[in-house]
């Protein structure tokens, strides 16, 4: 395990001062180097809110901590479980079945390897998908990606549940929608190629919940080896640590911890951007584990607040390119790739394996990686 610190981008930079300004194509080159060096970095953003965060947890837990019987009414298996709730021993792993990821745990040094997901049962975590999305001006074909929310039909949490999702969604979404828009520029784009590929994609405020009473063991796996299936991850401050990475350039594992001050979020990189960019970045690996620090903040929290829930929720959200976005790699982007495949630069501590990026609808992908994760038939 290494204590590397992760790049730290200044959005408000971009924000405030001229678009062409020295000092913002500096910090879009940052934040475009740091995806394809690390695939993560960590985004300052003055207009985030830690109460906004406060807020949006404990919303969270209290509708987790509800019986299972009445989670049940807000499930849709026959979506995918695209919105609405996912409940606990549902979702696998990709890397517990996926021979290319498997191959990447073996490469790594033993002492940086996640927890063994081989024989994995599903992760024993929950979740929501809340849409943060705009609706296409066609007809989509893939409308289960694309499904109406889900509002729970407790009435003390329904009163909370849409603004308060609402409002931290969006800060999130700006967020990661700048820093697209920066990363776009920093690798030699327009500034618009990322988020105009991405204006109806299916984006999701999708917090996870770990119940740590049934699930508190030390080296309890939340949510096991894996990359996520779209463009980028943006996650916001936990109230319980174990989120582990894995940086592309030293192979290590690295614990993530935020700055003190709440204005901090964690981006990285998934499987739409590897995609579209032809392997130049690379979807960040990383895991959900109970480790030592996890177990000292249950400890506090339950001397601090005993009434309280002792759920962990990741303040996650997934940004998506449009479900009918034809995904091909940008041919000047994977020209890059291919050069540092053939400098044999070493850039990729995790294993640079030749990689196909076929043409396809981004629906489609997303469909496949599914499957791959017991969602979708």
């Amino acid at each position: 395990m290494t204590d590397t610190v992760l790049p730290i981008i200044d959005l408000d930079v971009f924000l405030t001062q001229p678009r062409h300004s020295p000092a913002v194509l500096n910090e879009c080159k940052k934040a475009a180097d740091a995806l394809i060096t690390y695939g993560a970095l960590l985004l300052r953003d003055s207009r985030v809110s830690e109460e906004d965060n406060v807020e949006f947890l404990d919303l969270m837990e209290d509708y987790f901590a509800q019986p299972e019987t009445l989670l049940k009414h807000d499930e849709h298996p026959e979506l995918g479980y695209q919105v609405g709730v996912t409940l606990e021993n549902t979702e696998k792993p990709k890397c517990a079945v996926d021979e290319p990821c498997l191959r990447v745990i073996e490469r790594l040094e033993p002492s940086e390897r996640p927890l063994d997901i081989t024989g994995h049962s599903p992760d024993p975590k929950c979740r929501f998908f809340w849409r943060m999305s705009e609706k296409p001006p066609y007809e989509t074909q893939f409308p289960g990606l694309n499904a109406p929310n889900v509002v729970p039909e407790d009435q003390a949490i329904k009163r909370r549940w849409t603004p308060t999702m609402d409002k931290w969604g969006t800060s999130m979404k700006n967020a990661v929608e700048n820093l697209a828009e920066m990363a776009a520029i920093g690798l030699g784009l327009p500034g618009e190629t990322f988020t105009d590929a991405g204006q109806y994609g299916p984006h999701l405020l999708a917090p996870t919940a770990s119940d740590l009473v049934k699930y508190g063991k030390k080296n309890t796996i939340l949510a096991g080896f894996h990359t996520d299936l779209n463009f980028l991850t943006i996650h916001g401050r936990s109230r319980y640590p174990g989120l582990n990475i894995w940086a592309r350039n030293t192979g290590k594992r690295i614990p993530v911890n935020f700055p003190a001050s709440g204005r901090y979020l964690l981006v990285q990189a998934g499987k739409q951007l590897e995609h579209l960019s032809g392997g130049l970045i690379k979807a960040g690996y990383h895991e959900v584990v109970v480790n030592d620090a996890t177990l000292e903040a249950v400890e506090r929290r339950k001397t601090q607040f005993p009434s309280r829930p002792l759920i962990r929720i990741s303040s996650t959200f997934f940004w998506h390119l449009s479900s009918d976005y034809d995904l091909n790699p940008i041919p000047a982007l994977q020209e890059r790739a291919e050069s540092i495949r053939a400098a044999a630069s070493g850039l990729d501590r995790l294993g640079e394996e030749e990689t196909a990026y076929p043409a396809m609808k981004v629906g489609q992908q997303v469909q496949n990686e599914l499957k791959y994760i017991a969602l979708m038939a």
